[in-house]
């Protein structure tokens, strides 16, 4: 028989795999597409070869592989931030033996980030098609400003703060939402994740300038949002960044019309 210790372990190493390997593959796919250079476009913008279809691939396998990019990165990113909530949940539940649930609750809010995956993809391939983040000088620099004001507004607001306060909270996150079955876990993992995604979007949103593909801000970002989430200073370090991410708006505004 398998003891709660036993358990608790497993399903904290199946976690940490999950993440490691979401994290491995991140990399490896930054470190892939940043070398593969690009082809020059009417305009004199750069379109990156990531986007150009392969020798015998359809437009269907590429965008299946840009969502299947975002939402390993999304796991990577955001699966740390949401571990207290999951090991809350796994804690109530082995309790009653259904350990299965656990499984079914963090399926429910990885497919929410991958709804986002989805999103995200379409918004960056139409951003590549108007050559609006290939652009040079003047037009990315205001493209850039304009997001990064947008990001460190919403730090300022309501919404955010309620995300956070729920993210912030495993106990209020779960408590008085409990919905019994499988079904149920599925529900509470996306409504956790609908949370977390009002919580993040805009900051998710902020690679779209610095490239999907830098590790380094991939890397920050993630912090960002792991410090939010779990820091005890958590909610001020939301507000500050959003000041100081006002004030990256202003430079790069300033700095593209020099």
């Amino acid at each position: 028989m398998v003891t709660v210790s036993a358990s608790q372990k497993a399903f904290i190493g199946v976690s940490a795999l999950l993440f490691a390997a979401s994290a491995a593959v991140t990399t490896v796919w930054c470190a892939s597409m940043s070398a593969m250079g690009g082809m020059r476009m009417p305009g004199g913008w750069t379109m990156s070869m990531a986007w150009m279809l392969m020798p015998g691939q359809t437009w269907f396998g590429a965008a299946a592989s840009f969502v299947g990019m975002w939402a390993v990165m999304m796991v990577a990113m955001m699966l740390p931030s949401a571990a207290p909530v999951v090991l809350l949940f796994a804690a109530l539940e082995r309790r009653s033996g259904r350990l299965a649930r656990t499984a079914v609750f963090v399926a429910g809010y990885l497919v929410l980030w991958s709804a986002f995956s989805a999103v995200a993809t379409a918004l960056q391939w139409a951003l590549q098609l108007l050559a609006v983040t290939n652009a040079a000088g003047p037009a990315l620099g205001l493209f850039g400003a304009a997001l990064a004001g947008a990001a460190g507004l919403y730090q300022l607001t309501p919404l955010k703060r309620a995300c956070l306060a729920h993210c912030r909270s495993p106990v209020d996150a779960i408590a008085g939402r409990w919905r019994p079955g499988r079904g149920g876990a599925f529900l509470m993992g996306a409504r956790h994740g609908l949370y977390c995604l009002g919580c993040c979007w805009l900051l998710m949103a902020l690679l779209f300038v610095t490239g999907v593909m830098n590790l380094l801000w991939v890397a920050l970002l993630a912090l960002v949002v792991l410090a939010e989430k779990l820091a005890p200073g958590g909610t001020r370090l939301a507000r500050w960044s959003g000041v100081a991410l006002l004030g990256l708006a202003v430079g790069l505004a300033a700095a593209s019309q020099i």
